[in-house]
């Protein structure tokens, strides 16, 4: 692929409120920026129309898919700046009991490209006393999602989703050449493990990461860490936030996979092997996938 298919990806830093509409009015002026300074595909973070804790208060503004004020805001932005802009994730009803985390690839006519929910559940409890039980609120994800954009092939992801690789190694063998992970990360794991997650997923499957995080401490108290990025596909961070809110921005250039991949061509390296485990008896076989 030729330098002519490079573009800019602009990744939106946030601090998202507990209403929707807030968020919104922070999400729009940040995302007109990032056009306004020559972006091609911009992303906003996980979450970006509103972080609550109280289950009550969440249910009480979330919005079924079709209804929803933000999404139709967002697309109907998408194509008057006639970019490509991916909403790392908004918080929708489900049904009466759950939420999804569903992100959006809307295209430069307003129309949905593509959506994902989050597969992965944050269920954690942190060193200090912070816990989070996202399945208490929201309804996992059962399918992976991968969407053409004019530049190559791209894989949606959410946040948590980045400690389990073989969901990113599925999407990369799926022809991904991007791989996103809008996220609100808490200071806490960041701190300790988000460089290394973003880009080892970018190394180990030649991709460009694209990840927009949420950061600073929000109206509910929690506290996340920032530092959206932008990643190689041979590891090198090509943009980095802080922690304030903004857009951080560079140019891609799609032929780097092709590099990456072929001087280190793990994607096809990969084998079936078993694990022999000696407690299962002589005949146990546990088959895996070696690429993953």
């Amino acid at each position: 692929m030729s330098a002519d298919h490079s573009f800019t990806a602009a990744m939106v830093q946030m601090r998202t409120g507990l209403l929707p509409e807030q968020s919104l009015e922070q999400g729009i002026k940040l995302i007109r920026q990032a056009a306004a300074q020559g972006a091609d595909y911009v992303q906003t973070p996980e979450v970006s129309n509103m972080m609550q804790l109280n289950r009550k208060a969440l249910f009480e503004h979330l919005a079924d898919e079709a209804d929803d004020l933000s999404l139709k805001a967002y697309r109907a932005l998408a194509a008057e700046l006639k970019i490509h802009l991916h909403i790392g994730s908004l918080a929708l009803r489900a049904t009466s009991e759950r939420a999804v985390n569903r992100s959006f690839l809307i295209g430069p006519d307003g129309g949905v490209i593509a959506s994902y929910d989050k597969i992965h559940m944050f269920d954690i409890d942190l060193p200090g006393g912070e816990s989070y039980r996202e399945s208490a609120n929201y309804q996992p994800g059962e399918t992976a999602v991968i969407a053409d954009l004019p530049w190559g092939r791209i894989g949606l992801t959410i946040c948590y989703d980045v400690r389990f690789p073989a969901l990113y190694r599925a999407l990369a063998e799926s022809g991904a050449s991007f791989l996103t992970v809008p996220s609100a990360f808490t200071r806490k794991t960041g701190e300790a493990h988000w460089h290394t997650l973003l880009r080892a997923r970018a190394i180990e499957n030649g991709c460009f990461v694209f990840a927009a995080a949420q950061a600073g401490l929000h109206e509910n108290k929690r506290e996340t860490f920032g530092h959206s990025l932008i990643v190689a596909p041979w590891g090198e961070v090509l943009a980095e936030g802080g922690i304030e809110p903004g857009v951080f921005m560079t140019k891609i250039d799609p032929a780097l996979v092709e590099t990456a991949r072929k001087t280190v061509p793990s994607l096809q390296h990969g084998r079936r092997f078993s694990v022999a485990d000696p407690k299962s008896g002589p005949d146990y076989l546990h088959v895996v996938r070696g690429s993953a």
